[in-house]
Parts: C-alpha cells; sequence; structure tokens
C-alpha cells in the first residue's frame, strides 16, 4: 500500500485529523460498522461520554485487529456523538489513541439526535492494508 496525505493547511494537526488520504496499491479494505460502548453481550452502556468513548475505541480495535488489520491502517474514522460539546470534554482520549497507533485519518464529526439506546458516541472506521 502507497499512502500520501493531503494538508494544504496546518491547523487541524491539532485535532488529529487530515484534510485527505490517498491510497495507490493497496490489497484490501475493511469497511467497519459504526461501533459504540456495547458489551461482548450486546448490552449498551450507560456510562458517561468519557467511558463510552474508551470502550467504543476498544470495540473499534477488536474488530479491526480480528479482521486481521492495523488500527494504522485506518483512512476513515467518523465520530457521530449525540453532544459535540461533551464529546471535545473529553477528546484526549481520541486524540491519545490516535498518537498511540500513528494514524493519520480523514475524519469528521457529527452531531447527532440520538443513537441505539443509551449510546453516546458511535465510530465509523474504514481501513485499508
Amino acid at each position: 500500500m502507497e499512502k500520501r496525505i493531503i494538508n494544504p493547511w496546518q491547523w487541524q494537526d491539532q485535532r488529529s485529523y487530515v484534510q485527505a488520504v490517498e491510497i495507490k496499491q493497496a490489497t484490501a479494505t475493511l469497511y467497519c460498522s459504526g461501533q459504540a460502548a456495547v458489551d461482548a453481550n450486546g448490552r449498551s452502556s450507560t456510562a458517561d461520554m468519557r467511558s463510552q468513548l474508551i470502550e467504543a475505541l476498544q470495540n473499534l480495535e477488536q474488530v479491526i485487529t480480528e479482521a486481521g488489520y492495523e488500527c494504522q491502517g485506518i483512512v476513515r474514522l467518523n465520530i457521530y456523538s449525540t453532544s459535540t460539546a461533551e464529546l471535545f470534554t473529553c477528546f484526549d482520549v481520541f486524540q491519545d489513541w490516535i498518537a498511540k497507533h500513528g494514524i493519520q485519518q480523514a475524519s469528521t464529526v457529527l452531531e447527532v439526535k440520538g443513537l441505539f439506546e443509551t449510546l453516546n458516541v458511535e465510530l465509523e472506521a474504514t481501513v485499508v492494508k
């Protein structure tokens, strides 16, 4: 896989994403369903935003790993949240996870009216290798 990052500006670097990612000669692509704070028994979390974000990231990482991919291969990561204001109070969790895996991804953050049951945040990823 050949990966090229396109960033005409510098300001997005502080927000842990890039403006565009070009992939050439990928050997495979994984499209992940939205991952949220749902436990192994299918129970939705009732915890706070920070706890749900941590669990959603863990679930996303598990799906990616079990598929035989690496988190570093994430090229698109969309975040859906019932409160972007609350999400940004714990955005350090997201940024630390991105840095830990050396991810450079295109992203969109969307505030939505609601998510399934008691969920507050959901992550949708595209991964290449």
